[in-house]
């Protein structure tokens, strides 16, 4: 499938849409974007990662960020009751999809400017001229029927960085590169294949996990929030178009930010490509355990809550080797 996607360079599909788009590559109505790449043999090839069926989950606690997530996003609340007479518990959830690890979808973030998303969606599509939601397209309900199922790849790019020498500040602004990433990737000795799920341990839930309470809330009260993340350049772009089908890491951003540049790579990643972007995952376990057997590919298998018009979601992953 890789020889029939446009080359980067001829980028965009939709000449009359905003910048690098694909719209129109797998159909008009199409709302899986880069998720078609995941085609039946590339998901059967992806299985035989499975070698010892060691299982490795990669969502964070949906609670993990407890009363004070960023972005001033809701926290996660849980209540468990009872049902008397009968020894009988239920319980209801209510949570932000950002506020813990999920996956971005294809209406959480458009073209800024055109204020399009994928596939030239506008938000009066989403929500109509009076607020009231008008239609799911777009959802990420759509994403659950068939599952992000493929070849998983963890780059591991702090522990790469630490060999290095390099500093690393996870809470300013700041860019890894494409270049960085295939190093990372090559001195791990990991081939990168068309359709891979790539996930990015840059450093940050190493970085989080080690502040106190007051220190987050500093993090927090900054504005804007700054993060290191991937960097906004057409070699990254090149470098994600080409070859994946989605990607992600484990910080709240994915990319730098604020944007370095006068676009933001989630405009071209979601809005642009239907790309699903993968934050706040929790890599720490199965960086540590790629580490230890040498093997930094898996089979990945996530499925997003089926729900239909949905913004983001749980990933629900798992890391199988």
């Amino acid at each position: 499938m890789a020889d029939k996607i446009p080359k980067f360079s001829e980028l965009p599909v939709d000449k009359s849409g905003p910048h690098h788009n694909a719209w129109g590559l797998y159909g008009k109505d199409d709302q899986l974007g880069t998720l078609n790449r995941l085609t039946d043999d590339i998901v059967k090839a992806a299985s035989s990662e499975i070698q010892t069926s060691i299982r490795i989950g990669l969502d964070w606690p949906l609670d993990a960020q407890k009363d004070i997530p960023l972005f001033g996003r809701q926290a996660f609340h849980k209540e468990v009751y009872q049902k008397p007479p009968r020894i009988v518990n239920d319980d209801v959830w209510t949570f932000n999809t950002q506020s813990s690890t999920q996956w971005d979808g294809l209406r959480h973030f458009g073209y800024q400017k055109e204020a399009k998303f994928y596939n030239g969606v506008t938000l009066d599509d989403i929500h109509g001229t009076n607020g009231v939601e008008k239609s799911n397209v777009n959802g990420i309900g759509e994403w659950s029927k068939q599952g992000i199922v493929g070849r998983g790849i963890l780059l591991d790019y702090h522990e790469w960085r630490i060999q290095q020498g390099r500093d690393h500040h996870a809470f300013e602004t700041g860019s890894i590169s494409a270049a960085d990433l295939k190093q990372v990737a090559k001195e791990q000795g990991t081939e990168i294949k068309f359709g891979d799920i790539m996930l990015i341990r840059s450093g940050y839930m190493d970085a989080y996990n080690k502040l106190s309470r007051s220190e987050i809330e500093t993090v927090r009260a900054k504005q804007p929030l700054t993060f290191t993340g991937v960097e906004q350049s057409d070699e990254m772009m090149e470098f994600l178009w080409s070859t994946f089908s989605a990607a992600g890491g484990d910080h709240p951003s994915f990319e730098a930010w604020p944007t370095q540049k006068d676009y933001a790579l989630h405009e071209v990643m979601l809005g642009g490509w239907g790309m699903p972007i993968g934050e706040l995952f929790d890599l720490e376990a199965v960086a540590a355990h790629c580490k230890k057997v040498g093997k930094y590919s898996f089979f990945l298998t996530s499925e997003p809550t089926n729900v239909p018009g949905g913004v983001a979601s749980p990933p629900n992953a798992l890391a199988i080797f």
